[in-house]
C-alpha cells in the first residue's frame, strides 16, 4: 500500500475553466464557467492544445488559440474545451504539460498501474468521510465498502475495523486507514501463487521466479528473471539481492508483462509488404455520425476518434450545399450537416496520428457536377501530397500495392468513368444501377421517385473520375463474373445481407473473390438505432473492409475492436494463409479446409477484482458471474459461464474452468465478458475484453476490463488461467 502522501501526489485530477458552449449558441457570445474538475485518468483519451476540437473551431474565437485546450474522453463522452484567463495564467501553469495523457492501462509505467487501485480506493474513503474530519467510523467505513461494490458481513467487517483501530477511540485515522486498506486489498490467490513458488523463505528467487516464467510458457533464464526483478520489486534491499517479494510479485503480474494480450502483438509485427486485400481493414460506416442516422448529429469529431481507434476506411456521404460547398450527412434525414471541406481538414490533421499505412475513403457521392469538382479542388488543396492521384508505376496492376508502398497515402473509392478505348466492356457502366443505389438498397424503395429526379445530377465529373486509383467501385454481377473479369483494382459492395446469402451459397467463391479484391460490407439501410451486424461471418469469408457503426457500442463493436486489436492497432490485420491463396478451398460456412489443427482452450475463471458499481444506490451490490465467448467459424462458436457470487463485486472467488474446443483458431476471437445476475430481469453487462486467441498468453494472466463503449474501467480485472493444446 503506498503512504497517503504519495498516493495524494498520484492522484489523476485535473483542473480547468470550462467553456459553455450552450450559452454561447444562445448568447452568440462565448462565456466561462469557472469549474472544479475532477476526471478519472483512466476515462481521458487525449489532450489538443489550440483550437482542436469542434466546439472550439466555432465558438473559441474570443480567447486566443494559446490559451485553449481540450481533453478527449474514452468512449461516447463529450470533449471537455477548456480555457485559460490569460496567456501568462496558460504559462504560469503549464497546464497542458499538467494534464496525464493516458491511453490506457498499457501506456502507463510498469509500475503505476498497481497503484490505480490504492487511488481509487483513497478517492472513495475520501467521499464516504462525511464530515470530512480525516477520521472513519464504522458506520463510514459501512458506507464505503458498499460504495466499493461489497456487502461484507457486518461481524467480519467490525472485526477488520477493530484490528485496525490501535488507538482504541472508535475512530480510524490515517495510519490505521491505511492499514484497513491494506488487509482489504489482500489477494489470497496471489498469495497462494506466490507461496507455490517461494517456498518456506516467503522470498522469491531468480531460479524461483525462472520456475514460474517456465510454467508461464515465458523465457525462463536467470537474466531475465532478474530483469523482472529489477523493474517491478518495491524493496531495494530485495533487488540487491535479486529476490522479488510479494507486493513486487503482485505488481508484476497485474503490469503489462502479466496481461492476457500478447505484448508482442502490441507493435506492428505482421509482414505489412502483401497486396491490400490480403488484409483486415478496420471499416466505419456513417462515420460522421455520433449518434442514430435518423436524428443524430454529424459531427468532424466523429472522424477524429475513429482514426485514433485506428480506423482506415471512412464514409463521407456527400450532398449538395449552401453557397456552392458540398456537405455530409445522412440523406433525407434530420441529422445535422457538416462541411465537406471541415471534414477534408480533419481528415489531413489526424488520418496519420495513430497509424501510418493508408486510409481509404469511401465517397458516396450525391453532388452535382459542379460540387464534385469543388470537393476535388479541396482534396487537392488541403490533403496535397497525401492525397494518391495515380498508380504507384503507372501500369494498371495485376495485384494491389501493399500497405508499406501506400504509408501516408489516402485514397479515394468511388466510381471511376469507364475508358471506352482500353475497356470496352464497361460502356454501360453509366446504365447500370450505381454504387450508391446498390449501398442504399433499403431506402431504395422508400425513396425511388427522389432518385429518379435526382438522376441527373448523379453523373460523375472527369475530375473525381481522376481521383480514384486502386478502389473503383463497380456494380456486382456475380462471383463467376468477377473472377473472370475483374481486375485488381476494382471492387465490389454489398449490404449484410447479400453477403450472408453469397457466404451460404457460394462460401468458398466468395473467399477466392476475396484474395485478388477488396469488398466492402455495410449494414443494412433504415435501422433507426444504427446497430450493427455480426462483422466475425464477414471476416470468415476474407472480407477485408467491414464496415461498422463506431457510435453503437455493443457486441459486434467489442468484436471489431478485438481483431484490430493488434499489430500495433494500426487497423491493418494479415488473414490467415488459408484466406490468401489464389486456390484457397476453405469453406467459411463448415470451417472445412487444409491446414487446420484443433485447438483445445481451458480457461481457469479464478477471481475478479473491484468491478464497478451499476447504480449510485447504496444498497446494489453486484452479483457477478463471468461468460466467455468464443467467436469463429460456425462450428467454433460458443458460449460457457460461471455460476453467480452473491454481493461482491469486490473480490469475487470462482475456481472454475471452461473447457472449449476450436477448429479453426486462426480465426477466432475470444470475448470476457463480466454481467450482474439478475433473477426477474435481463442480466446488466458490467465489463468485457475481447482479443484474437492467437494472441492469447498462456498461464495466469489479469484482463484488464473495458466498459461498454471501450473506456478503461481501471482498476477492475478478471484473474485467470489460461491453457491451451493441439488436439
Amino acid at each position: 500500500m503506498l503512504p497517503m502522501a504519495q498516493v495524494k501526489a498520484c492522484l489523476p485530477w485535473i483542473w480547468g475553466e470550462s467553456l459553455c458552449q450552450e450559452t454561447a449558441e444562445r448568447a452568440s457570445t462565448l462565456t466561462t464557467a469557472v469549474q472544479l474538475w475532477r476526471v478519472p485518468i483512466m476515462h481521458m483519451d487525449g489532450v489538443r492544445e489550440g483550437y482542436q476540437s469542434e466546439g472550439l473551431r466555432k465558438h473559441g474565437s474570443f480567447f486566443p488559440e494559446t490559451q485553449c485546450l481540450t481533453i478527449v474522453f474514452k468512449g461516447r463522452r463529450k470533449n471537455l474545451d477548456l480555457a485559460a484567463q490569460s496567456e501568462e495564467e496558460a504559462k504560469r501553469q503549464a497546464w497542458p504539460r499538467g494534464v496525464f495523457v493516458g491511453r490506457g492501462h498499457r501506456s502507463l509505467s510498469p509500475a503505476f498501474f498497481p497503484y490505480i487501485s490504492c487511488i481509487w480506493i483513497h478517492d472513495i474513503l475520501h467521499r464516504a468521510d462525511k464530515n470530512k474530519d480525516n477520521k472513519m467510523t464504522f458506520k463510514e467505513i459501512k458506507d464505503m465498502l458498499k460504495m466499493i461494490n461489497i456487502d461484507m458481513n457486518d461481524i467480519y467487517a467490525y472485526q477488520l475495523f477493530q484490528e485496525c483501530d490501535k488507538s482504541s477511540n472508535d475512530r480510524l485515522e490515517e495510519h490505521e486507514i491505511e492499514e484497513f486498506c491494506t488487509l482489504l486489498m489482500k489477494r489470497p490467490e496471489l498469495e497462494e501463487l506466490f507461496h507455490r513458488y517461494s517456498g518456506q523463505d516467503c522470498v522469491l528467487s531468480a531460479k524461483e521466479l525462472g520456475a514460474f516464467l517456465q510454467d508461464q510458457g515465458e523465457d525462463a533464464d536467470l537474466a531475465h528473471a532478474h530483469t523482472i526483478i529489477q523493474t517491478y520489486e518495491l524493496s531495494e534491499k530485495a533487488k540487491q539481492h535479486n529476490r522479488m517479494m510479494l507486493d513486487g510479485f503482485m505488481m508484476y503480474l497485474l503490469s503489462a508483462a502479466g496481461d492476457i494480450l500478447n505484448q508482442e502483438h502490441t507493435d506492428v509485427y505482421q509482414d505489412m509488404s502483401q497486396p491490400l486485400c490480403h488484409y483486415f481493414i478496420s471499416t466505419s460506416h456513417n462515420t460522421y455520425l455520433t449518434d442514430n442516422q435518423i436524428g443524430g448529429a454529424s459531427s468532424t469529431e466523429a472522424y477524429i476518434r475513429a482514426f485514433m481507434e485506428g480506423c482506415r476506411c471512412v464514409e463521407l456521404d456527400c450532398w449538395e450545399g449552401s453557397n456552392g460547398e458540398p456537405v455530409i450527412y445522412h440523406g433525407h434525414t434530420l441529422t445535422s450537416k457538416i462541411l465537406f471541406r471541415d471534414v477534408i481538414e480533419i481528415i489531413r490533421d489526424y488520418a496519420f496520428k495513430h497509424s501510418s499505412y493508408p486510409v481509404i475513403l469511401s465517397l458516396e457521392n450525391h453532388c452535382g457536377l459542379e460540387q464534385q469538382v469543388t470537393m476535388v479542388r479541396h482534396m487537392k488543396a488541403i490533403l496535397g501530397d497525401m492525397l494518391l492521384t495515380q498508380m504507384l508505376d503507372g501500369q494498371v496492376p495485376k495485384e494491389l500495392p501493399s500497405p508499406e508502398q501506400l504509408k501516408g497515402k489516402i485514397l479515394v473509392k468511388g466510381k471511376k468513368l469507364p475508358d471506352l478505348v482500353c475497356d470496352p466492356e464497361n460502356m454501360s457502366f453509366l446504365s447500370d444501377n450505381n454504387e450508391e443505389e446498390e449501398e442504399e438498397e433499403e431506402e431504395e424503395r422508400v425513396l425511388r421517385k427522389d432518385r429518379r429526379r435526382a438522376k441527373d445530377t448523379a453523373q460523375i465529373s472527369q475530375e473525381l473520375s481522376d481521383l480514384v486509383v486502386y478502389c473503383q467501385a463497380v456494380p456486382f454481377q456475380s462471383l463467376e463474373h468477377a473472377l473472370r473479369s475483374q481486375q485488381a483494382c476494382q471492387m465490389s459492395s454489398f449490404s449484410e445481407r447479400k453477403a450472408r446469402k453469397l457466404i451460404k451459397e457460394s462460401g468458398n467463391g466468395l473467399v477466392r473473390y476475396n484474395t485478388r479484391q477488396l469488398s466492402r460490407i455495410y449494414p443494412l439501410g433504415l435501422k433507426m438505432n444504427s446497430s450493427n451486424y455480426n462483422p466475425q461471418e464477414m471476416w470468415n469469408a476474407g472480407c477485408q473492409l467491414v464496415a461498422l457503426n463506431f457510435q453503437t457500442p455493443g457486441c459486434e463493436m467489442d468484436l471489431n475492436h478485438g481483431r484490430f486489436l493488434v499489430n500495433g492497432r494500426c487497423g491493418y490485420v494479415l488473414k490467415p494463409s488459408f484466406l490468401r491463396s489464389r486456390q484457397a478451398s476453405f469453406d467459411p460456412e463448415s470451417g472445412r479446409g487444409p491446414g487446420h489443427r484443433a485447438t483445445r482452450l481451458l480457461v481457469k475463471v479464478i477471481t475478479a477484482q473491484q468491478l464497478p458499481k451499476l447504480n449510485n444506490k447504496k444498497s446494489s451490490i453486484v452479483d457477478p458471474f463471468v461468460r466467455v465467448e468464443i467467436h469463429g467459424v460456425r462450428a467454433d462458436c460458443s458460449s460457457k459461464q460461471t455460476e453467480y457470487k452473491l454481493n461482491n463485486g469486490f473480490n469475487p472467488r470462482w475456481e472454475e474452468t471452461l473447457s472449449f474446443q476450436l477448429w479453426v483458431p486462426e480465426l477466432a476471437l475470444v470475448r470476457f465478458v463480466v454481467e450482474d445476475y439478475d433473477t426477474t430481469s435481463c442480466n446488466d453487462f458490467v465489463g468485457q475484453f475481447t482479443l484474437p486467441f492467437t494472441s492469447l498468453r498462456e498461464g495466469y494472466r489479469h484482463i484488464h476490463l473495458l466498459s461498454r463503449d471501450g473506456a478503461s474501467l481501471a482498476p477492475a480485472t478478471l484473474f485467470v488461467h489460461i491453457k491451451s493444446k493441439k488436439m
